[in-house]
């Protein structure tokens, strides 16, 4: 009998995992976007500005750096991507291979996005869920960086600035006119100022975006290290 028992305890056990692994499966699903991955089908895009001193200051810590990134020209606010969106999630890798990306478009954004493989990466990543071709895709991004207007203050900071996410936040808003806090957010990396992201409708215009908002950087102040080089 004891045995007996012990088999139906067993045969219960794996049956309670089967429908919480099948329940986890479906909630999964559930969660995903029906359009999953399918190109040029996203609800908006999200404009990534990475401060480069803190990715070259990340990078040096790691023992390597960009070259052209952190060695020669002052970069201050550069575009790390623009990014198709979901209202919740994000499409990736929409084609598989992607479309070969033309070398002189490459060269072409090296003035926004200073580092070849990043070029090459988000188009891979991103650039191919946006439903547009190579340099149509380079050339909305050169769009969405010119409708943004960088806060004078970060233009040309020349030592460390500690400063809190918010105040940031306000003052893209105050250089901005028309972008609210519902559609700018700050992400850092451990005590430095990562990135300002901000989302923007298919057609570039300032947009909220909830769920961008719940990544942002939770932590009182941050440091912006200075621009160096040139």
């Amino acid at each position: 009998m004891f045995h007996s028992r012990l088999r139906s305890l067993s045969r219960l056990m794996i049956s309670l995992t089967l429908a919480a692994g099948l329940a986890t499966l479906a909630g999964g699903a559930k969660a995903q976007d029906k359009r999953q991955n399918a190109p040029g089908e996203f609800d908006f895009y999200v404009l990534s500005l990475s401060w480069s001193p803190s990715f070259c200051e990340e990078a040096a810590e790691r023992g390597g750096r960009s070259q052209m990134q952190c060695g020669g020209r002052p970069y201050a606010f550069v575009v790390h991507g623009l990014w198709p969106q979901y209202e919740n999630g994000f499409p990736e890798y929409c084609q598989r291979p992607a479309p070969r990306l033309n070398r002189s478009i490459v060269s072409s954004m090296l003035d926004l996005m200073p580092a070849p493989g990043l070029i090459f990466n988000e188009w891979d990543k991103h650039g191919t869920c946006s439903g547009l071709e190579g340099r149509s895709y380079f050339e909305t991004i050169r769009k969405a960086r010119a409708a943004i207007k960088i806060p004078p203050e970060y233009l040309d900071l020349s030592q460390a600035k500690t400063v809190a996410p918010a105040e940031v936040e306000e003052a893209f808003i105050k250089a901005n006119p028309g972008l609210s806090n519902a559609a700018i957010s700050v992400t850092c990396n451990r005590t430095r100022l990562s990135e300002v992201r901000i989302c923007l409708s298919k057609d570039l215009q300032f947009r909220a975006c909830d769920e961008i908002e719940r990544r942002a950087c939770r932590r009182d102040q941050v440091t912006m290290p200075p621009i160096r080089g040139g």
